[in-house]
């Protein structure tokens, strides 16, 4: 800012002392020259890019497989795909093209860098990492530059660590690797992504006595340009997903092993509770948990931390309570509605209940599956709709009229009725999409909605006391565990009040 305003003000006074009369055009010759300088300055350091991570050599922390929990199928076909810079020989002897690229594809947090860092160790790589953002620039053969320079420091830097191979990692590869067409305006993603396919290509006329493998990560690999993701580039896409409940047993077991654990831990329980969390989420609980206990002075960590930090991790920090007591009593009633329908639909999935505030959510009911499936079934997606409603209608239910809290409720029950008229799962069976009118859309959800909601309220009417005992418990306790909802629907179900009577 302060080099624009300068400038500004140099013009300013050519313009004053040129209306003076003043001959100023060999000062603006001096400063055309300058300015000149000053750009090809600019364009030289842009070019050269930002320094390259060298992960390797002497003094570099080792990431093997084994430290990465999980991923038992990824680590697998990554092995198996690393052969070819393990065993050049053998390769060569049976006549095999070495194999140019892999790509890493996942969500976020699921450990995709450390596959390619183990990737480097595994196979006594050199390792250069860079991001697909760092390829972009204003300015066009930016990006085309730091690719051709990637690929010669890749290589100057094994030949210098006496290794013969190396692996490049771009992170976010779509960044720089989308589909070509799309900026219009400005040529320079496609120019980037060209050099980057002549390189894996071996256009380059540089490949030299080093084999380099090009590692990308995205978790939107629709984005890539097709070019890209054929054979003879990216030879192979590696899944890397969500972990499941054995391989969360696995991950926490890893995070856990230099923290002092109390005796009530269980960490089987811990990855049962933690349903659709990633590595990173995992790392992040066990950190979070640790953090707790330093706070409270414990010398371990005890299942209350681990617990909490969960909590703090999905929702967020807890934060001063600034309700009255009409709406804490509302927001009982609206969670107990939601666990207690959930109990009652799906025996056993209810975790914990809290109407502790945290983050932007006034309560939560978190759940645990007993299964962790791939698919769902059409009843089992009408209960995920019957407790997303069942918060308004406990409301309803007990205090006469609903409020604003269940605006988010909603809009969850109506992508999952939606969900199911695409997948074929309403009365109007197959259906696509582009041929079914808005109108004719609107009403199949809408009615699916309003069938599950009229379900949901003879529930709770039917179980009105124990609604009303869950709720004055969560007053009391603020945060309540899943037994506590089954044994308060087993007290209070019309079963007993009939053997009671």
């Amino acid at each position: 800012m302060l080099k624009e305003i300068l400038l500004g003000v140099v013009l300013a006074v050519l313009v004053f002392l040129g209306l003076e009369g003043l001959d100023v055009w060999p000062l603006l010759f001096f400063l055309g020259v300058g300015l000149f300088v000053y750009a090809t300055g600019l364009a030289q350091r842009l070019t050269q890019g930002r320094p390259r991570r060298v992960v390797s050599g002497a003094g570099t922390p080792a990431v093997t497989f084994q430290d990465i929990g999980g991923q038992t199928t990824a680590k697998h076909e990554l092995q198996e795909a690393l052969e070819f810079l393990r065993k050049p020989e053998a390769i060569a002897h049976l006549g095999i093209r070495p194999l140019k690229g892999i790509l890493l594809v996942g969500p976020p947090g699921t450990g995709k860098t450390l596959l390619a860092k183990a990737a480097a160790q595994y196979t006594d790589s050199a390792f250069l990492a860079a991001s697909g953002s760092e390829f972009i620039e204003v300015y066009a053969g930016v990006g085309a530059q730091r690719v051709r320079q990637l690929f010669a420091e890749a290589r100057s830097v094994a030949r210098r660590e006496g290794k013969g191979s190396a692996i490049i990692f771009i992170d976010e590869l779509e960044v720089m690797a989308g589909r070509r067409g799309q900026h219009h305006s400005h040529l320079e993603y496609d120019q980037t992504l060209n050099q980057l396919l002549v390189e894996m290509d071996g256009m380059a006329t540089q490949e030299g006595d080093v084999r380099v493998l090009v590692m990308g990560a995205t978790n939107r690999a629709d984005l890539i340009d097709p070019a890209l993701l054929r054979p003879g580039r990216f030879d192979r896409v590696v899944q890397v997903e969500l972990p499941d409940r054995e391989a969360r047993l696995a991950i926490l077991q890893l995070h856990t092993r230099n923290k002092p654990l109390a005796d009530d831990v269980d960490l089987e329980a811990v990855a049962r509770d933690t349903y659709g969390f990633s590595g990173a989420h995992l790392e992040s609980v066990c950190n979070e948990a640790a953090i707790l206990a330093l706070r409270e002075g414990s010398p371990r960590i005890r299942a209350a931390h681990l617990a909490g930090a969960v909590e703090k991790v999905m929702l967020g920090e807890r934060i001063p309570r600034s309700l009255d007591q009409a709406d804490i009593r509302r927001v009982a009633i609206h969670e107990g509605g939601h666990a207690l329908v959930g109990e009652l639909l799906d025996p056993g999935s209810v975790a914990s209940v809290t109407i502790a505030p945290r983050g932007q959510a006034l309560g939560y009911v978190r759940q645990s599956p007993d299964d962790e499936r791939l698919l769902q079934t059409h009843s089992e997606l009408r209960t995920a709709i019957a407790v997303c409603l069942a918060g308004s209608a406990a409301e309803v239910a007990v205090t006469g009229e609903a409020s604003t809290g269940a605006a988010n409720d909603f809009q969850k029950a109506w992508d999952i009725a939606r969900r199911m008229v695409l997948a074929g799962l309403s009365p109007l069976g197959v259906v696509a999409e582009e041929a079914l009118s808005p109108e004719k859309l609107y009403d199949t959800v809408n009615a699916i909605v309003s069938q599950e909601r009229q379900r949901v309220e003879q529930l709770l009417q039917a179980y009105r006391p124990a609604l009303e005992a869950l709720a004055a418990r969560l007053l009391e306790a603020e945060t309540l565990p899943g037994e506590v909802v089954r044994e308060l629907a087993g007290m209070h179900s019309p079963q007993a009040g009939a053997e009671s009577a």
